[in-house]
């Protein structure tokens, strides 16, 4: 009789347990914090909007203006790259077809600050060795109740340039193909504390300028 008792007695615990990790990963606010779009554009090209799913992240750029930068003589700069999340929120009751939730101004989100870190799909993830090191950020806007929040960010540091594994890169013909796993973090007008995470893949090296 004990035999059977105790699968059922761990089968309730591992319910309860996962009930439990539900309510701990949405948290109390009454809406969930979603991403339209996660883009991205290398930095020499940011102010011309050139925003990608993907991102080719150049190591070093020869700049060729202004003076005394010229296409003869070229000036090698390190440019951070900028990254561009598209967020909205929708109800976590959506309540019934015929009368749906609709979020009010308190449900509004503001974003204030971001986290990115990075991954290799071979598993060879020690920052400053095979990735670059991860790193917080600061963001803000705020999404409303209705309609969406464009917001834009550092993706890609100077100062990931300029360290390992991506300096060894300036002057060898090797790529390394990375994820990045990007986490939004704000809070609603009643002062839940909401997040989000999207991912976007960066392939670092030295590419051609263009």
């Amino acid at each position: 009789m004990s035999k059977w008792a105790r699968p059922a007695g761990l089968t309730a615990l591992v319910v309860a347990t996962v009930s439990c990790g539900d309510v701990v990963r949405q948290g109390r606010a009454p809406v969930l914090l979603v991403i339209d779009s996660l883009a991205a554009a290398r930095g020499s090209s940011t102010a011309s909007g050139t925003f990608t799913g993907t991102l080719s992240s150049d190591v070093i750029t020869n700049v060729t203006s202004p003076d005394p930068c010229s296409a003869k003589s070229p000036c090698p700069t390190v440019f951070s790259d900028g990254g561009q999340v598209i967020l909205r929120i929708v109800p976590k009751d959506i309540g019934h077809p015929a009368n749906p939730t609709t979020p009010s101004t308190n449900n509004e989100v503001t974003v204030t600050r971001y986290r990115v870190t990075y991954r290799r799909a071979d598993g060879r993830n020690t920052p400053g060795a095979d990735v670059p090191y991860g790193f917080d950020g600061a963001a803000t806007g705020t999404v409303p109740a209705s309609g969406t929040l464009t917001l834009g960010f550092e993706l890609v540091r100077i100062v990931a340039k300029e360290e390992p594994p991506l300096v060894q890169l300036i002057n060898s013909p090797t790529f390394i193909t990375t994820i990045a796993d990007v986490t939004f973090y704000g809070r609603d007008q009643v002062g839940n504390d909401i997040n989000v995470t999207g991912s976007i893949q960066i392939d670092f090296g030295n590419f051609g300028d263009f």
